[in-house]
């Protein structure tokens, strides 16, 4: 059989967490690097890495350049609707994720848009999704005091939680409270109804003009003027400009102890596993706090742990990251979208066929990340219909290239389980066991030990061969 380079246990993991899927040119390129630990130093610094193919794609979606006026003015004029908007940026999403070089970056930009989350087509802030995106992708590898207050003070933010209504003499507590309960401290943070009054207050001011040119605008004439208080952080709120004051609160949040063991805890539940441990977070939330919520080095933190490198096989994909891995496991080419069918049109209905449309997350607390929420029977069954779909090329099935069925053959004559083995190692960059080899064979209606030709592998056969090996919990755990 012939011989496929594959990564180290160690490096695997760290590809696999850090990115939507190990590919071989993925393990080629952090071969190249030095070894895992140089690939990732690189992948946190995206400016230096070149992504011109993925950055074109954005040219494939005309509403990603559009205005939140025109995006509106299109809406009420026919022309689009709401729907159209959210479907062609998760589309464009998911190609980020599947075809980016920048991959820690994508992870990092859907990490924080699930804890900052605002649904797509939420019908206060739809037309400022794409402008709220751009922010988060600004700051997901910089610093978290820096992207807490770009998208808390955004307009998007302001129009879904109510911000953008919310005046001195008629304040919406909405933003206030989800800022302490959802984005910093978190539930258990000791907090009061008079901490989220005047939470709501501090964050007066910041207006959207919604329904016509939807900018956002401060207020002066709506800010609450007076002292404020909210666990710990106070100001005499003086002057009728309150955004010094409103910055100040929610750098006071992002530095605050609670918020580091809240983030802490959620990056080693994304990266490590499920029910991560005291000790694990705890090493991780003092290193957000001693580098000043340096998300770099927070990061570097949680994938040295101890923790991390022993949490091999202890995540389950989402039903949206299963798709992104089996188009990037399949090496599938993408084309500029002409049709319905294409495959950039697509990747948002089937993720929406597996319970998880990009963004769709009804409410703002963000989707799970815990195996739990993910690993049913129904969802099961569905990653597996479109895991052979996808093996046999035929979903999606215009719009893109798939590798010829022969690249996943060794030379032949072989063993069926050579055969296999030789699969998983381009597909699943791993070697898989004698029953997976076992179970797929049975799948391809041969026995391991079978010598085979190519004229008993059929096109159909070896798609059956992939399909199987996509089922298998080695692609289906993150």
């Amino acid at each position: 059989m012939s011989n496929v380079r594959l990564p180290s246990a160690a490096d695997r993991h760290l590809l696999n967490r850090c990115t939507f899927g190990v590919t071989p040119a993925l393990v080629a390129g952090a071969k190249a690097a030095g070894g895992g630990p140089a690939w990732l130093n690189r992948q946190l610094h995206p400016e230096s890495i070149r992504d011109s193919a993925a950055t074109r794609m954005a040219t494939w979606f005309p509403v990603l350049s559009k205005s939140p006026q025109v995006q509106w003015q299109d809406a009420r004029d026919g022309r689009a609707t709401v729907y159209d908007m959210g479907v062609d940026f998760g589309n464009w999403t998911m190609l980020r994720r599947t075809y980016s070089r920048r991959q820690l970056h994508e992870v990092m930009v859907s990490f924080w848009s699930d804890l900052l989350h605002i649904p797509v087509s939420e019908t206060k802030s739809w037309p400022l999704r794409i402008s709220y995106d751009r922010s988060i992708r600004k700051h997901a590898l910089g610093r978290f005091d820096n992207l807490l207050v770009a998208t808390e003070t955004h307009p998007a933010m302001g129009a879904y939680l109510d911000n953008a209504t919310s005046t001195r003499t008629k304040l919406n507590e909405n933003l206030g409270r989800e800022v302490l309960e959802l984005h910093t401290v978190g539930v258990g943070g000791g907090y009061s109804e008079s901490d989220v009054l005047d939470s709501a207050r501090i964050l007066t001011g910041y207006r959207v003009d919604l329904g016509t040119t939807w900018r956002g605008r401060y207020s002066t004439v709506d800010h609450h003027v007076g002292a404020v208080k909210v666990i710990g952080f106070t100001s005499a709120n003086a002057s009728a400009d309150g955004r010094k004051v409103a910055e100040a609160y929610l750098r006071y949040l992002a530095h605050h102890p609670l918020t580091a063991q809240r983030v802490a805890a959620r990056l080693c539940t994304r990266f490590g596993s499920d029910e991560p441990s005291a000790g694990y977070v705890n090493r991780v939330a003092k290193v957000y706090s001693q580098s000043g919520t340096d998300i770099k080095a927070t990061l570097k933190a949680v994938l040295s742990d101890r923790a991390f490198q022993s949490s091999i096989g202890a995540k389950v994909r989402t039903p949206a990251e299963d798709i992104v891995a089996t188009i990037r496991a399949l090496g599938v080419t993408p084309a500029r979208p002409t049709r319905d069918s294409d495959l950039a049109n697509v990747l948002f209905l089937q993720a929406a066929f597996l319970g998880q449309r990009p963004f769709g997350w009804p409410r703002p607390d963000g989707p799970p990340d815990v195996g739990d929420a993910w690993a049913s029977a129904s969802r099961m069954l569905a990653s597996w219909y479109v895991h052979y779909g996808a093996a046999e090329g035929w979903t999606p099935s215009t719009g893109c290239t798939y590798r010829k069925p022969t690249t996943w053959l060794p030379p032949l004559p072989a063993s069926t389980g050579d055969v296999i083995q030789h699969a998983s190692k381009l597909l699943l960059c791993r070697r898989v066991g004698d029953v997976t080899i076992g179970a797929v064979a049975k799948r391809m209606a041969l026995t391991p030990r079978t010598r085979v030709g190519r004229t008993d592998l059929s096109d159909w056969r070896i798609g059956l061969m992939l399909a199987a090996l996509l089922d298998t919990p080695t692609h289906m755990m993150r």
